[in-house]
């Protein structure tokens, strides 16, 4: 059953992590997010970025990526 609100990702049923919603995977490219980051490149990785801004989630990626030069 798709769950609402979770951008195509789901929440994990099964104890340690129960109820966590899973993150994309490090090797996403920019260019194929639903909304890729203008501030890196097309080619940059979901990984690199995490790296660079020292966020996880797709959404904080995007909000320090604002604040970067």
């Amino acid at each position: 059953m798709k769950e609402p609100g979770l951008d195509n990702r789901h929440r994990d049923k099964t104890p340690p992590k129960a109820g966590q919603i899973q993150q994309k995977r490090g090797d996403t490219l920019n260019k194929n997010l639903s909304a890729p980051i203008p501030q890196f490149s097309p080619n940059a990785k979901l990984e690199t970025m995490r790296k660079e801004t020292g966020k996880v989630s797709e959404k904080d990626v995007r909000e320090a990526a604002k604040h970067r030069r």
